[in-house]
């Protein structure tokens, strides 16, 4: 695992364009881009918030802004335009990811309703349930799908018939059908009890669903969720952070196929890098993006 440092904290996703340089956004709005090798960052723009996830929109970039909503870079200029910052007449509390299909729909992920980004934690153990899946078509915004349990990641399916997303606190992928003729579909179940915490995930070049592990289950966690009162579990995100539940040092990622079916499995040494939030498969090579640390990795297949 290569590890490249960025210049800001939290580099939390990533992206690879056309010309195969890597995209990623810091906690303090900087949008970074970083060489094939790795060997140049260069700051091109600052969202003035917290950007999350990245996807490309055309050659521009599509920004989830948790602060923000959804921004576009241009890369050639620099200069961010605000594409949609409120749902039904509402800010967006915590914008996160996204995927965009080849019609130019916009399949996105708003985490919580009572939780900004800053209290994540808080949203995971009081388990609100208030994320929502939501799609921006011809500049009409629609909530495909709510209730669920701290929406993450979004990915299309390589046919795009359907559009995956992560509940990170059900540590599952649900999926609902893509199709503009199936409306109010109820969602499925993608891939059910993971191994740990999802985050981001995405369609890599080799079409299948790649999803980052931030963090192996926590059973302190689990436990507050199933049995603690909702009272009890506000009183332990009020305690100081030495003392709550922390994410565990790991560097892991999994791919699954079109039935999800397991493909891939990549568990790695986390000594140099740790809590993969971001994964993007681009041609063989793994990027990664962490919400911990001022750096990205890259991770090549054939050797893992």
């Amino acid at each position: 695992m290569q590890v490249i440092a960025v210049p800001q904290m939290g580099a939390e996703d990533v992206v690879v364009d056309g010309h195969g340089q890597v995209w990623t956004g810091t906690e303090d709005g900087t949008i970074f881009r970083i060489t094939p090798d790795g060997r140049q960052v260069e700051a091109i723009a600052n969202t003035s918030g917290r950007p999350l996830g990245l996807e490309l929109l055309g050659d521009d970039i599509l920004i989830c802004d948790a602060h923000r909503g959804l921004l576009v870079l241009d890369p050639k200029s620099g200069r961010i335009s605000q594409l949609l910052s409120e749902i039904d007449g509402q800010s967006m509390r915590f914008c996160n990811n996204a995927a965009v299909a080849s019609s130019g729909d916009i399949w996105f992920s708003d985490s919580s309703l009572v939780h900004p980004i800053e209290r994540w934690k808080n949203d995971l153990v009081e388990a609100t349930r208030t994320g929502r899946l939501c799609r921006l078509r011809g500049g009409e915004v629609e909530v495909v799908l709510d209730g669920l349990e701290f929406a993450n990641g979004v990915a299309l399916s390589v046919d795009e018939q359907h559009v995956v997303v992560a509940e990170t606190g059900g540590r599952c992928l649900v999926r609902i059908s893509a199709s503009p003729d199936q409306q109010g579909m109820e969602r499925e179940v993608f891939v059910s009890d993971l191994p740990a915490y999802p985050d981001n995930i995405a369609r890599g070049s080799d079409g299948l669903i790649w999803v980052a592990l931030a963090s192996p289950t926590d059973p302190v966690v689990e436990l507050l969720k199933e049995r603690a009162p909702l009272a009890l579990r506000r009183v332990v995100t009020k305690m100081p952070d030495w003392m709550q539940p922390a994410p565990k040092r790991t560097v892991r990622a999994v791919a699954y196929d079109s039935h999800g079916v397991l493909v891939h499995d990549v568990n790695l040494d986390a000594s140099a890098f740790h809590m993969v939030t971001g994964v993007r498969e681009h041609n063989g090579e793994l990027w990664l993006g962490s919400l911990h640390e001022a750096a990205i990795a890259r991770v090549k297949l054939s050797n893992v």
